[in-house]
């Protein structure tokens, strides 16, 4: 009871959560709004538009295994702050891009902005929460992202419509919220990780070893296959509902509210289900989501199917994430203060999905048609949860089912 108590006082997973939430909702703005400005305003096609959102992608994995050595150096609060500072001036830059090779620029620094943050986050996660309820930790950490992304992306529609369509002014207004967390972290984040006593003694059958790279390598694989297939669609929603859905930006803006709304208690449900039920039961929802949602976006393109499918999605995405965080968390608990660094080469297999996804969508979508790509959607999810089940059933994926 004590050791509950003193877990309640700590103060680095609700300034984890805040953070996440500001951030993501800033960028949320800026995930709806740059499409349409790269595609509209700056004349990009589907395929260079794809390979937009993939850019800062591809730079984020470059720069991940560095920058995850480098945030075990300097620790990890002042990584995790240097992260927000360099992806605060990201959202400025855009308000003064006019060519593509500016916003490509900008993507690439973005993704510099990521390889940084992704994994000192999910560091400070993993070492602040308790070991019974990590997967729970990381479920509203996602929820608020969800929650602030979706929010973030119906305000950019928004913001479009009353600004006349104009970009950097929407662009400056997420800036402004971009910021805003940067005082809260340097602020209230404590320097170190803050657990109870009880939690560092474990016993060992609920630790699990990395087993090196042999161990790594499928994991990330896993998380390769299932975000690829996500981020497909994702980065490329306010296309489809806005050139093959013919909906209007403002109901467009609309289903993500509704996705939102339907989901807000999703993320912690399934992240008391990994923790309490069974860790490998909810990594496989995300495939089973990405299969529905794509076939419900060919068939039912009008408003109402556009927004299931986008329901399904973030449900997909509300299971994966805690269930991931918690893996992530047990492979690269036994390696101290390389733990860091085992984490990025863990996100690095998730982080190359959602490179090349946006990317392969754009390039189908662009050369066969939508339903190409969302067809080829549906084989990759299928693909993807075999091959989860192969990690499971083969030992490499499991972890204890009640920590």
């Amino acid at each position: 009871m004590q050791s509950e108590k003193k877990e309640e006082r700590n103060p680095a997973i609700p300034v984890i959560i805040a953070e996440g939430f500001s951030s993501r909702l800033s960028f949320g703005v800026i995930g709806f709004v740059l499409p349409l400005f790269a595609y509209r305003k700056l004349g990009l096609s589907l395929t260079e538009t794809g390979f937009l959102f993939s850019l800062n992608l591809i730079a984020e994995q470059l720069f991940k295994p560095l920058m995850g050595w480098v945030a075990g150096r300097i620790g990890l609060k002042r990584a995790f702050s240097a992260a927000i500072a360099l992806r605060s001036m990201v959202a400025l830059f855009f308000v003064f891009a006019t060519s593509p090779w500016h916003v490509y620029g900008i993507r690439v620094l973005h993704g510099l902005s990521e390889s940084l943050r992704d994994p000192s986050v999910n560091a400070l996660i993993a070492e602040n929460a308790q070991k019974r309820s990590i997967a729970s930790a990381f479920a509203w950490y996602t929820t608020a992202k969800l929650s602030a992304g979706s929010v973030g992306r119906a305000l950019g529609g928004f913001l479009l419509a009353l600004t006349f369509e104009n970009y950097a002014n929407v662009f400056l207004f997420a800036f402004a919220l971009s910021i805003l967390p940067l005082f809260v972290v340097t602020r209230y984040l404590p320097d170190g990780k803050v657990r109870s006593p009880i939690e560092e003694e474990q016993p060992a059958e609920n630790q699990v070893s990395t087993g090196g790279p042999n161990r790594v390598l499928p994991i990330a694989v896993l998380g390769f296959l299932i975000a690829g297939t996500a981020q497909m669609m994702s980065s490329l929603f306010p296309l489809l509902a806005t050139v093959y859905g013919h909906l209007s930006a403002a109901q467009a803006s609309t289903i993500y509210l509704i996705s939102i709304l339907m989901v807000i208690g999703a993320g912690p449900l399934f992240g008391w289900l990994s923790d309490h039920v069974s860790h490998n039961f909810v990594l496989l929802i995300r495939g089973i989501a990405n299969t529905f949602s794509s076939a419900v976006y060919y068939f039912f393109p009008g408003f109402t199917g556009l927004a299931a499918g986008s329901v399904a999605d973030a449900m997909g995405k509300a299971a994966f994430r805690p269930a991931w965080g918690a893996l992530m968390a047990q492979v690269s608990e036994s390696d101290g203060k390389q733990r860091v660094r085992t984490m990025s080469y863990l996100s690095l297999g998730e982080g190359l999905g959602e490179t090349i996804g946006p990317l392969l969508g754009g390039f189908l979508w662009n050369t066969w048609g939508v339903g190409a790509m969302l067809g080829a959607r549906v084989l990759l999810a299928l693909v993807a949860e075999g091959y989860a089940v192969f990690v499971i059933r083969d030992g490499r994926c499991q972890m204890p089912e009640h920590l």
